[in-house]
């Protein structure tokens, strides 16, 4: 069957994981969600993947998911953000119920990771689990969300998008956050190129790039955007040891968070640019009061503040 494409526009270029801003007592707050789309749009960034791994998805509530949807499209409403809501969880009551509530709120796209603790074991399984939650919300795209480092499902990819075809129309894509180069462009060529791939791997892009990824969903692009869209134009441009340069200095970025534990680091980070959202969730440790200074030195040492992101902006104390 040719099932036609859904209107919605491909996601292209940079889309952000953004963080989910928590208060001191690790209480949901939504005030910092319009300086995340401000500081993202005086970046370059027009869409945002909401509530994924970034976002502590699944350390949240559904409650608390609505909430986070509904203030995302209310902020993006005035602006050109387009906002893709994560709606994956471990019940499959629970994601259906996320679809529909994303999809009344008016969201432009959605995603679902597979369940990660009783896992599809098939591709077929995984299907099984889809269908529903993409009929919860038929009129919107519905992306994959593949990352087996978090959810434990490592399957054929592409034969999925294969089977998938006919039972889910509104399936778009795949969020692609896998090291299987080879896996990817069969995925490209799946369903005689039907699925739009989104590169989920920020230290990989410029192999994402090489391989015909046109969008890439990702975390540092809430506070290293500038950097990464270096890398993209001297692709597009044939430059490639500037594009190697920049992903160079995108790898070392990233290691230097990871040192400190990545996703406290990040959130550190954007405090530092003046956007405060919080420490994340147990069991994610926060940084203590040394490990934020010594992540301020380090993020100075690799020229973050100017080099990286190509313009002022000095740390806040």
């Amino acid at each position: 069957m040719d099932v036609p494409p859904l209107p919605t526009a491909p996601f292209e270029g940079l889309v952000a994981a953004p963080h989910t801003p928590f208060d001191d007592a690790g209480e949901l707050v939504l005030a910092p969600v319009e300086a995340q789309a401000e500081r993202l749009l005086e970046d370059g960034v027009r869409a945002v993947y909401v509530a994924g791994a970034t976002g502590e998805g699944l350390s949240l509530s559904v409650s608390e998911r609505e909430r986070l949807f509904e203030r995302w499209v209310e902020v993006a409403a005035a602006s050109p953000m387009r906002v893709i809501a994560h709606v994956g969880a471990s019940s499959l009551r629970e994601a259906v119920h996320l679809a529909r509530k994303a999809d009344e709120l008016g969201v432009e796209a959605i995603a679902s990771i597979a369940p990660p603790f009783h896992r599809p074991g098939t591709p077929e399984a995984w299907i099984e689990w889809l269908v529903p939650i993409a009929g919860a919300a038929p009129e919107r795209p519905l992306y994959l969300y593949d990352i087996p480092e978090l959810s434990g499902v490592s399957l054929d990819t592409a034969r999925l998008l294969e089977l998938a075809r006919e039972r889910i129309p509104n399936l778009r894509g795949v969020k692609y956050t896998r090291p299987e180069l080879d896996l990817f462009q069969r995925c490209r060529t799946a369903g005689g190129g039907h699925f739009e791939l989104l590169w989920g791997r920020d230290e990989a892009l410029l192999a994402g790039l090489a391989l015909g990824a046109r969008g890439a969903v990702g975390s540092s692009y809430n506070f290293a955007a500038p950097l990464y869209h270096r890398l993209i134009r001297a692709f597009q441009t044939g430059d490639m040891e500037a594009a190697r340069s920049a992903q160079r200095d995108s790898v070392a970025l990233i290691d230097a968070l990871a040192h400190f534990g990545y996703l406290a680091a990040a959130k550190e980070t954007m405090r530092l640019l003046g956007v405060d959202v919080g420490a994340p969730r147990a069991p994610e440790r926060p940084l203590l009061t040394l490990e934020k200074e010594a992540l301020r030195i380090e993020l100075e040492r690799l020229g973050f503040f100017d080099r990286l992101r190509g313009h002022d902006s000095t740390p806040r104390p």
